[in-house]
């Protein structure tokens, strides 16, 4: 492929993108996603630090959100864990065969002492026989002690029964059976029972102790469970100062760092990147709906789309910087001011709420910085829509430090975080401050950004309208002195057009301002218009109507070339191109006719080039322009009248086209034509004459002369 047709296809596509509106605000609203997110991640995710236990910080940390401290809390549950006693279970079933060991060795040694035989030969037997009941050899003369009467040895056994009952009751566990034979013998001393016979009971029972407790390591760890799981975790707050410059870092200290995801070669949060880009989506969303509905002009021009998103950026990066200082100098206004200014009051707030959200997330979503931003936001926004001068900028600042000042003391005395501490002092003044000067930073900002933002993107702001407004710019002292009856013309049309724009909820501010220059273009040849033929002079008596035609309606196209040399803003252009739209010169073309016949004179030749008013503000400056020409040219302009005058002209323009590509509705004519008459018939209202005598002393009253 050539190099030429490479470039064809490149400016081709490039001739189709600009061609392509949906497309262009495709692209701006995704790079402006792109910017916010990436900013924010930036911001949010905090910097990744190579650190090591043991080695010294190199900087102060503090803990950037709030989090769990893994390590505390680790410990914590293993102390709750170690405090848990081990589960035993208890066997009924050794207790039983112990006394019935018992049972049965006293049962039979009761047996073998009540044997009938020879008395000599009986007592050997007998202790031979009760040493084989024995599991321990033990001297004669000890086992002959069992050769009593029944009811000793029935004492005896009662007493080994409860104390072998008691102690296997309190349980045995395993490794604990010499404990229990300790005990069991310190028992058995107490008995008042003979020495052999205490003797021959230890021998007895001594075998037959054994654990009744046996461990249950899988209950044992389920209850160790339940007691790490009941132990709330340790919270990190926000700011807390986890190590300083120079010390040497703790594994405790690693800890928090790793969980606050301050270590560097950590694996990625992933899932709070993706939090944050489906958040900026349903935000982005909802900000698309809502400008459809109430920012339709905005939303449909890629121009003012890519403004509002600079706007945007331009406070993000402000927020960002002022966070590190603190979070009560986020200057949200400067973007709230901008928006208002710019774009109007609908727009600002919903941009307002978008930065308080983002002031969340640049927080930590911390309430008192969050409620902070909106409220400055909101009161930037009430000013900033009564502006009437650039100055009120500068009042904005102050209303908004002001209100910051109210909000701070309010959260400061919610949250309980007053007190006449010298710490808490500092910190309540730290705070004070940083709250007044994010208003004045707001309004410096913002005044600084405006007047490049305007001239750069073409906006007509209230503020350019005001300046404009000013009698003594260079055109308007132009027009006074070299086309005085134009400019008187100009007021009068301002006048009327101004009170007709409120009627309709038009745009008051820009037709009065459009209404004092729709007419600059008859600068160029002023003597040709007859408010300034003050001499009575006609120089077109010595023209054809074709020229003098030509003439006229060059005055709309003039005053466009005008205005770009005075960089006029383009809305002020615009009136000035369409104040006339396409309507015929009439008098110059009932000349024609008169001078001609009827079918060589063309009606096409003799209408203004256009275009027809494109707005509210340009059709109602052309029926005011009408208007006050009309009654201005009556010889007896009565009441009556004037209305008909007014409704006439009215209904001509309508019916001719020139306001079928204004949006202006039939009501809307009518409340204009209402408030035309009004003004007029107040200005040409009737007058009572003053016999001359009277007329004459009241000048001289008014003028000082006795």
């Amino acid at each position: 492929m050539s190099i030429k047709t490479i470039l064809s296809e490149f400016f081709d596509r490039s001739k189709s993108f600009k061609d392509n509106i949906r497309l262009q605000k495709l692209v701006l609203v995704t790079v402006l996603f792109l910017t916010v997110y990436l900013i924010l991640a930036f911001v949010s995710m905090p910097p990744r630090l190579d650190l090591s236990v043991g080695r010294p910080s190199p900087r102060t940390i503090y803990a950037t959100r709030d989090t769990e401290d893994s390590y505390a809390t680790e410990q914590k549950r293993e102390e709750a864990a170690e405090e848990v006693a081990d589960v035993y279970d208890y066997d009924p079933e050794v207790l039983e065969n112990v006394l019935s060991e018992i049972d049965d060795f006293f049962d039979e040694v009761i047996a073998i002492t009540e044997h009938e035989v020879d008395e000599e030969l009986e007592n050997g037997e007998q202790v031979e026989k009760l040493q084989e009941l024995l599991s321990e050899e033990l001297p004669e003369d000890t086992v002959a002690a069992l050769l009593t009467d029944r009811s000793t040895l029935r004492d005896l056994q009662g007493r080994l029964n409860n104390t072998v009952k008691e102690l296997f009751e309190d349980g045995i566990k395993e490794n604990e059976e010499e404990m229990a034979r300790t005990k069991l013998a310190e028992e058995i001393a107490l008995y008042p029972s003979s020495a052999d016979l205490k003797q021959v009971a230890e021998v007895l029972v001594e075998p037959l102790i054994e654990p009744n407790m046996h461990y249950n390591e899988e209950a044992t760890e389920q209850e160790r469970e339940l007691a790490r799981e009941q132990v709330d975790p340790v919270i990190i707050m926000r700011n807390t100062l986890i190590v300083s410059e120079g010390e040497v870092i703790t594994e405790h200290q690693m800890s928090q760092l790793e969980d606050l995801g301050l270590i560097r070669g950590q694996r990625v949060d992933y899932p709070a990147f993706i939090g944050l880009f489906l958040l900026l989506v349903v935000l982005f969303s909802l900000v698309g709906i809502y400008m459809s509905i109430f920012a339709r002009e905005v939303f449909a021009s890629p121009k003012l789309l890519l403004l509002m998103g600079i706007v945007v950026v331009i406070t993000l990066v402000f927020c960002v910087a002022a966070n590190y200082f603190s979070g009560y100098l986020i200057p949200v206004a400067i973007g709230v001011i901008l928006i208002t200014v710019l774009f109007g009051y609908k727009l600002a707030l919903i941009i307002n709420l978008v930065l308080v959200l983002m002031v969340g997330l640049l927080t930590g979503g911390d309430f008192p910085f969050m409620f902070v931003a909106m409220a400055g936001g909101l009161v930037s926004i009430y000013v900033v829509t009564r502006l009437s001068q650039r100055n009120d900028l500068a009042r904005a600042g102050f209303y908004v430090a002001v209100t910051n000042g109210v909000v701070i003391i309010s959260t400061y005395l919610f949250f309980g975080n007053v007190s006449f501490q010298y710490d808490s002092l500092i910190n309540f003044s730290y705070s004070m401050m940083a709250g007044v000067g994010n208003g004045i930073l707001s309004s410096v900002v913002a005044i600084g950004f405006l007047p490049y933002l305007e001239n750069f993107f073409g906006v007509t702001t209230a503020i350019t309208l005001l300046e404009l407004s000013n009698p003594n710019h260079p055109l308007l002292r132009e027009m006074l002195l070299k086309a005085p009856g134009t400019y008187y013309h100009s007021m009068m049309v301002s006048n009327l057009a101004e009170s007709a724009a409120e009627s309709v909820k038009a745009d008051a501010l820009l037709t009065r301002v459009g209404a004092y220059y729709h007419d600059i273009g008859k600068l160029k040849r002023p003597y040709f218009f007859s408010e300034n033929q003050l001499s009575g002079e006609n120089p077109h008596s010595k023209l054809s109507p074709n020229l003098s035609s030509l003439i006229i309606g060059a005055h709309p196209k003039d005053g466009v070339e005008i205005g770009k040399k005075h960089r006029l803003p383009d809305a002020i252009l615009d009136i000035a191109g369409q104040h006339h739209g396409t309507s015929m010169i009439s008098f110059f073309y009932q000349k024609a006719l008169e001078n001609n016949c009827r079918e060589e004179v063309s009606s096409a030749k003799f209408r203004y080039e256009g275009p027809k008013p494109q707005t509210k503000e340009a059709a109602i400056i052309m029926l005011a322009d009408a208007v006050e020409a009309g009654v201005r040219s009556l010889s007896k302009p009565t009441s009556n009248r004037v209305e008909t005058l007014v409704r006439r002209m009215i209904k001509e323009k309508l019916e001719d086209g020139q306001l079928d590509q204004s949006d202006l509705t039939l009501k809307e004519i009518d409340q204009i034509a209402e408030a035309f008459i009004y003004i007029m018939s107040g200005i040409y209202h009737q007058r009572i004459e003053y016999p001359e005598k009277i007329l004459k002393a009241e000048l001289e009253r008014g003028t000082g002369v006795k």
